[in-house]
């Protein structure tokens, strides 16, 4: 499993998810603002499964 996304991605993601479970912990916006997990650990790990089904890399270093 190598990494597909690039440093502004996986930023983007991490910001995305805890602002999206904030957003469900304070009750602002449904149960579905957990789903922020999702882009949350993607972003952490560097790798998305859906950008390997698409083809898409993001990533600058090349494997």
């Amino acid at each position: 499993m190598s990494r597909n996304e690039g440093t502004f991605d996986r930023t983007l993601r991490v910001i995305a998810g805890l602002a999206l479970i904030a957003l469900a912990a304070t009750g602002t916006v449904g149960w579905w603002g957990y789903l922020g997990v999702v882009p949350l650990l993607t972003g952490i790990a560097g790798y998305c499964p859906l950008y390997t089904l698409l083809g898409i890399n993001t990533c600058s270093r090349k494997r």
